[in-house]
């Protein structure tokens, strides 16, 4: 692809995210391995060089959408799987109803209009697909003191292609823009008091959101 984004990302995954390097991997893969399981059919959006990727493609087949041209061969080179260089933000070329799960990992505080991905992700999806993801918690009690110290550092603020910050409910809200049902959990270091109170403690927001609105309004009017 070659352009101005490509080389934003390129320098990024270069001097920010070490190859095979993921926050929280045992964590966020734990999560997504337990919610996909096996024989699906995925979209990995945001792939980079398949350091997550490697916790559920064993017995899944994987697309890996990414802008970094680079990472992606090393994805590909190392687990195996089909690959696509693309901007999220452009068309993702990609048939619709075709994949059982789509993985947005780390992704949409990248991205202008989280909405718009959640369409596509849903247009892409089965009937009973599922969109499963994280995102930085943003708006936790640690980051919030920073916020009022007027400090960015060691907050999701501080990294410069973060646009987009979430709570719960705002991400679930956006959510259910597409999707039936939606569950949001809070993972970190923090354990269990990060899964009872992700708002406060969690230091990632990881979501499941099964069953894409459009599919399930087509699949009644078929039955009517």
């Amino acid at each position: 692809m070659n352009t101005s984004l490509e080389s934003i990302y390129r320098s990024h995954h270069a001097t920010r995210r070490s190859e095979g390097f993921a926050l929280l991997k045992e964590e966020r893969g734990a999560f997504l391995s337990k919610h996909i399981g096996t024989g699906k059919n995925i979209i990995d959006i945001g792939c980079r060089d398949g350091a997550l990727t490697c916790t559920y493609s064993e017995g899944n087949t994987v697309l890996g959408l990414d802008i970094d041209s680079l990472a992606l061969s090393r994805a590909q080179d190392s687990l195996g799987i089909e690959t696509k260089c693309i901007d999220l933000n452009g068309p993702w070329d990609v048939e619709d109803t075709s994949f059982d799960v789509v993985v947005a990992a780390e992704v949409v505080e990248h991205l202008y209009y989280p909405d718009t991905v959640f369409q596509k992700a849903a247009q892409v999806l089965t009937a009973d697909g599922q969109l499963l993801g994280t995102v930085p918690n943003a708006f936790s009690l640690a980051h919030r003191a920073r916020y009022l110290l007027k400090r960015k550092k060691g907050t999701p603020l501080s990294d410069p292609t973060h646009i987009n910050h979430f709570t719960v409910s705002e991400l679930e809200d956006l959510l259910l823009g597409q999707f039936k049902e939606v569950t949001i959990v809070g993972i970190g270091r923090l354990g269990w008091i990060a899964r009872a109170f992700p708002q406060a403690f969690a230091f990632d927001l990881a979501f499941a959101a099964k069953y894409p609105l459009q599919k399930t309004i087509e699949s009644l009017e078929v039955v009517a």
